[in-house]
This record gives C-alpha cells, structure tokens and sequence, in this order.
C-alpha cells in the first residue's frame, strides 16, 4: 500500500491506495472513508485468546477490522480516535514495541503479540504492550503531534511514561522516579521511562491521562 497522511499534526488523516487486491489490517473504528469496492470483514485476529488477550492487556480492540481492495485496488481513509498525529514505520523484521491504544493500522506481513513484561509496564503504563515485528508498513498515531529521535549506542533519554508512543525493542527501557521523593510526589512528572539506545523513539507531545485529570478537574462539584 501507499500511505500519504494529510491534516497533520493535529487532526492527521491517512490516506492508503491499495494495490490489487491487497488485504491490510485496521483498528476498530479507524475507517473514515473508502472506495466502493472495497471489501471489509471483521474478525477476532488471531482467534479468540489472543484477541481477548489483546483487548483486555493491551489495550486494543478485540474484534479488528480487515479490509481488501478488489481488482482495480483502491482508497481508504483511517484516523485515530484522539485528535493527533499518525507515523508510519516501515518493518523490516526488526521489531517495535507500541503502547496501548497507538495501533492504527498495517500491512498483512505485520504480525502483533501482546507482551506482558517490566518493559511494557513502565513504557505503557499498564501491564502490557504490543510487539509489532514482520515485515511491511505499520502506522501508529498518538495524541498531539508526534517526535521522533534516534538514540545511538548506549545513549540515555529520559521520557515520561504517558507521552511514549512507540520505542524499537532493541531500545532498553528502565523505571525510575523524576528524582528524590519530593519531586515524585510533588513535580506531577509522575513515572518516567531511562531508554538506552541504539534505537528510535515516537513520542506524543500531549499526554491523555493529564488531559483527563485536567477535564475532571473542571467538571462541576455536587452539592451535598
């Protein structure tokens, strides 16, 4: 497929032209648009445990959407639930590890496991993560606009928990607090993730989870 994505970084539309009869792999409701031709079939990927897996650990839908062009090929729209940006990654077997929530969408030779270890608990704040490995395109989208840096080998970097989208698995990621236990308790940094390179990191530049602690803390009072 050819992907351009357009409207970025704020409200980020990809636009895919299918060849022939290719056949990708969608989110759940990332479809906006697409060709009349175009066949679509929803389905529990991989069979019911690990869509189950999937959904409850990592975050993603349980049933995920399947859609092929015929044979003249194609267009199809998809975007994001939050207002935000999509990067596409090309894999090359070399796989990247995507926090919960960030899969958008990818190529059929793209394969995805949910992994449950201290990595994926502090890079995605929970107690899993998707490993996107296999070979083609995977499109990955964040909340605000997304930013990418490469470490080289042996390189630190410090990114807060909430805003790391995607790292390569080749990058090595430890917990640590912000620093003493004041500033933990007091900086509202809250957990960050130390990344060692070599590799490369997507970062969102929004955080949702202090969005939504800022929504609620608009919403109005209850008088008792």
């Amino acid at each position: 497929m050819d992907v351009q994505i357009q409207h970025r970084p704020s409200y980020a539309l990809a636009v895919l032209r299918l060849h022939p009869n290719e056949r990708i792999r969608a989110e759940a409701g990332a479809m906006v648009s697409m060709s009349q031709d175009i066949k679509i079939e929803t389905q529990a990927a991989g069979g019911i445990f690990k869509s189950l897996t999937r959904a409850v650990l990592g975050g993603e839908s349980f049933f995920q959407n399947f859609f092929q062009a015929g044979p003249q090929g194609g267009e199809i729209t998809l975007a994001p639930t939050l207002a935000g940006d999509i990067a596409v990654i090309e894999l090359s077997g070399k796989p990247v590890m995507v926090q919960a929530g960030s899969y958008l969408a990818s190529e059929s030779g793209v394969d995805l496991e949910t992994k449950m270890s201290l990595k994926a608990f502090m890079a995605a704040e929970g107690i899993s993560i998707l490993e996107a490995n296999g070979t083609g395109k995977l499109l990955i989208s964040s909340y605000g606009a997304i930013h990418e840096t490469t470490l080289a080998v042996g390189e630190k970097y410090i990114v807060d928990s909430s805003h790391l989208v995607a790292f390569d698995a080749s990058v090595n990621a430890t917990p640590r607090t912000v620093g003493g236990l004041k500033s933990t308790l007091l900086s509202e940094e809250g957990l960050v993730v130390e990344l060692t390179g070599p590799g490369r990191l997507y970062i969102q530049t929004r955080s949702p989870q202090a969005f939504l602690n800022w929504l609620i803390s608009q919403l109005p009072k209850s008088d008792k």
